[in-house]
């Protein structure tokens, strides 16, 4: 009989920090902008210029570890990290090894198998390295010190994740209540969430840990349990032939669904820390962590509990609502408008969601304001507008923030609600398809919907269906 194994998984989760500015100067952090032009005598790591700590940093990391349960240690200090690579041009980074500013935390994700806490070991804040760019044409690398500096927090997970749901249940938790405290956007596309997984297998049923590898390389969630299920894979076969797993640093190539062996794994020692001498220890005192635990937003397991008492909306509509801060946002704001939280929730649950598949969007790239949705629903409920002329003017809306009063009066949207006129055109349309007619009272019910379809079109689509149906069967 086989050996059965067991999955022993711990991240390494560096978030890049929204601050305007980056962590020891006063460099723009803004994505993207020409190769080295974020840069000034700090970040490019030139002699004799010095570290000025960013205030905004602390916070945000504090935010961050109130909101996963962890002990804020209100005197921690920054630390030397020394290792040699090109992208790193002061030849160490600035980060937090003894003291750093959260510890022993802990969230609750759920996946199918139930409800699971998964333990945080510490949060500690960090300076970010350049960016390697590989030229194959000229057979070269080229290095942008862009990113040199922005400031991060490496969130250390317990070795308390079995598998790859657990994992990007945990990693879907962090992104959310991070973008919900407004410390990052977490676009693991664009590099300002990135996870490195820490990954061995044992023998089901007992205790000691394995021989782990940490895979880095991962921009996506696919990704990520992607190379989960490679690497214990990989592990396992290793073991079943007898052999050693090594402790490595592993680069996982989604393109081949592989990885391959970066260098051995350093340990702590390997990087000859010491206390960071060009900064001064942080203080952070009793009244200011008030205030930063003052101004901590609600955040979606609180909102969940919310709506469920406030709107009389199913909880799978809360739960897809508040899976991100913007659609919560929005669905809150154009609720207290027009006082319809139902209506909102449908609107934002059908086509909304329908145009942002549709245009490959994401909830953090909608623009529509909620005053323009909160009009729309009102103009729908008092009839000003049928439902189809209001699907097309919430394409409007979605795409281009338009006021939808100015739009249907300037397009002449609005419902033709003069019955006189209205039963003028039903007459010309039962005048007009005598077999329909026929048809109809003849217990054809198909031939009334066509009817109807008719005299939409003869109302360029402006009449009420209701009144138009009623007054086809007082005609019939």
């Amino acid at each position: 009989m086989s050996r059965q194994y067991e999955t022993v998984i711990g991240l390494e989760v560096h978030v890049e920090l929204a601050t305007k500015t980056k962590i020891f100067c006063g460099c723009s952090t803004e994505f993207g902008g020409a190769p080295n032009t974020h840069t000034c005598p700090v970040c490019t790591g030139m002699p004799g210029a010095l570290p000025v700590l960013n205030r905004q940093v602390v916070e945000y990391a504090a935010a961050v570890g109130l909101a996963t349960g962890c002990t804020i240690n209100q005197r921690c200090r920054f630390d030397r990290k020394n290792y040699f690579y090109p992208d790193n041009p002061q030849n160490y980074q600035i980060s937090q090894l003894y003291e750093p500013i959260c510890r022993n935390g802990a969230v609750e994700i759920e996946t199918a198998a139930g409800t699971k806490t998964i333990g945080i070991h510490e949060i500690h804040m960090e300076e970010d390295a350049g960016k390697l760019v590989h030229d194959q044409w000229e057979d070269c690398s080229l290095v942008d010190y862009n990113r040199s500096g922005v400031p991060l927090i490496e969130i250390v997970s317990e070795p308390d994740m079995r598998n790859a749901d657990e994992v990007i249940a945990y990693l879907d938790k962090l992104r959310l209540i991070i973008q919900y405290l407004g410390a990052s956007d977490c676009r693991l596309q664009e590099g300002s969430m990135r996870a490195d997984v820490n990954l061995s297998v044992r023998e089901a049923g007992t205790e000691q840990l394995g021989t782990r590898t940490e895979m880095k390389n991962l921009n996506s969630f696919k990704a990520i349990a992607r190379a989960i299920e490679g690497e214990r894979e990989r592990q396992i076969e290793l073991l079943e032939m007898g052999k050693a797993v090594v402790q490595e640093t592993r680069r996982w190539d989604d393109n081949k669904e592989t990885s391959y062996a970066m260098r051995s794994k350093e340990d702590a020692r390997d990087y000859r820390y010491f206390p960071e001498p060009d900064l001064v220890p942080v203080i952070i005192s009793d009244q200011w962590l008030a205030r930063i635990r003052a101004r901590q937003p609600e955040l979606r397991t609180e909102k969940l509990i919310r709506y469920k008492k406030e709107f009389d909306i199913p909880d799978y509509d809360a739960r897809i609502i508040t899976s991100a801060k913007r659609t919560a946002d929005l669905f809150e704001a154009a609720s207290a408008i027009c006082k319809k939280p139902k209506k909102v929730s449908n609107w934002l649950m059908v086509e909304t969601m329908r145009l942002m598949k549709e245009h490959g969007m994401e909830a953090d790239d909608l623009t529509f304001s909620p005053e323009n949705l909160a009009k729309l629903i009102e103009l729908t409920e008092a009839g000003a507008i049928n439902s189809s002329v209001a699907k097309e003017v919430f394409e409007q809306i979605f795409l281009h923030d338009v006021d939808p009063d100015a739009y249907v009066e300037a397009h002449g949207l609005k419902t033709v609600s003069d019955e006189g006129a209205l039963l003028e055109t039903v007459r010309q349309v039962v005048e007009a398809n005598p077999q329909s007619v026929s048809d109809y009272r003849n217990g054809k019910e198909k031939a009334l919907g066509y009817l109807v379809g008719q005299t939409m079109k003869a109302t360029k689509g402006k009449a009420d269906p209701g009144m138009v149906n009623r007054m086809l069967k007082e005609l019939l």
